[in-house]
């Protein structure tokens, strides 16, 4: 049949490659038939969401008819209390990936220039390309961001820079110190976004406060998430802190209503619940200790993280996860991020993480 769509599209969407979302683990097994397998691919919380927060979204189904709150004045608030920082200066968002897409519509102009390391989040690149700017790439150094290099990469062109601490793929941080050295680099007119979205992992001593940089109302902006460690990847809310100057440009392209009720509701539980926030913490660094000693003894190389997920050299990345796969373990190739001897595995719940200690052993031999 004759295709008869005659569109125009922007060069920079039509050479975009969409991030490619993984399927449903239900029609995996019917592909492969197998049954009960497990998923250490996405950097989810395997203690599934608060149950505080289960509770409240409960409630609240009643009310699905209403619209949400367009400001998130109760989240704000309590946001405000537990961060210390004043609600003026929080954003919220569908997700800190929306976030994202908020600072580039307001900030990058066509033509304009994103500094960021090179692997990092994914979603960094297309947002950018999909705004019609240039992503400037600097390679990580020992998986870490390489600071010194990315401060140079900084030119009149520049307009926003990206870290992301801890990083994705690799867990690596980067310390107070060197990116104080970094800030001292960064020119006035340049946005520094930190991503934090997996910050409350962090273990080491040395993490760099980004936040005293938005009290000294420096082009900061700091992101983080309810996905990773408070369970909600599912509802999609991530907020951002930001001097009020800059919230207000993107305020203005930030679509209405853009966290659902559901999402507010169950954010603000989550905030509540300590006892779920300890266990996650303490099931996330008894499944690194021995996931490490495991995957070392079998002779492999795990890359050092301060995140819940990490990164295995395994050789040939593609041919390990489709091992692992059809044996019903569900792990992250890491070829689209320039790591073809890599892959990517979630600390999951201790029985999934025996699980696929067996079968990477069974898979590499």
């Amino acid at each position: 049949m004759e295709n008869r769509l005659k569109l125009t599209v922007s060069e920079n969407i039509a050479s975009l490659v969409p991030y490619p979302p993984g399927k449903p683990i239900e029609e995996l097994e019917r592909e492969l038939g197998i049954t009960g397998s497990i998923k250490l691919a996405s950097n989810e919380n395997p203690l599934g969401p608060s149950k505080k927060a289960v509770e409240a979204v409960a409630g609240a189904l009643a009310n699905l008819h209403r619209y949400p709150d367009g400001s998130c004045y109760y989240l704000k608030e309590k946001l405000s209390a537990f961060i210390k920082m004043p609600p003026e200066t929080i954003i919220l968002g569908n997700g800190s990936n929306e976030i994202i897409e908020l600072v580039i519509r307001a900030y990058l102009k066509n033509g304009d220039e994103a500094v960021m390391a090179d692997p990092s989040f994914a979603v960094y690149p297309i947002a950018v390309k999909a705004a019609g700017g240039r992503s400037i790439t600097v390679p990580l150094k020992a998986h870490t961001h390489d600071l010194a290099a990315m401060s140079k990469a900084i030119t009149r062109k520049t307009r926003l820079v990206f870290i992301a601490n801890p990083n994705n793929p690799t867990g690596t941080i980067v310390r107070a110190d060197e990116f104080d050295r970094f800030m001292k680099k960064v020119p006035d007119g340049v946005i520094v976004c930190v991503d934090e979205a997996y910050y409350e992992f962090v273990r080491s001593a040395g993490f760099p406060s980004a936040f005293d940089y938005v009290k000294e109302g420096r082009a900061v902006i700091v992101l983080r998430t309810f996905s990773k460690i408070y369970g909600l990847a599912g509802l999609r809310a991530g907020y951002g802190v930001a001097p009020p100057e800059m919230l207000d440009y993107m305020n203005r392209v930030r679509q209405p209503f853009n966290v659902n009720s559901l999402a507010q509701i169950a954010a603000i539980a989550a905030l509540d619940d300590r006892e779920h926030l300890k266990a996650t913490l303490d099931n996330n660094a008894r499944g690194l200790e021995y996931l490490f000693r495991e995957i070392k003894a079998l002779g492999f190389e795990c890359v050092p993280t301060e995140a819940n997920f990490f990164l295995v050299k395994v050789g040939d990345g593609r041919k390990v996860y489709d091992g692992l796969l059809r044996k019903g373990v569900i792990v992250r190739p890491m070829a689209s991020y320039n790591l073809p001897e890599f892959i990517r595995v979630t600390v999951g719940l201790p029985a999934e993480n025996e699980r696929f200690v067996c079968a990477f052993a069974e898979v590499v031999r």
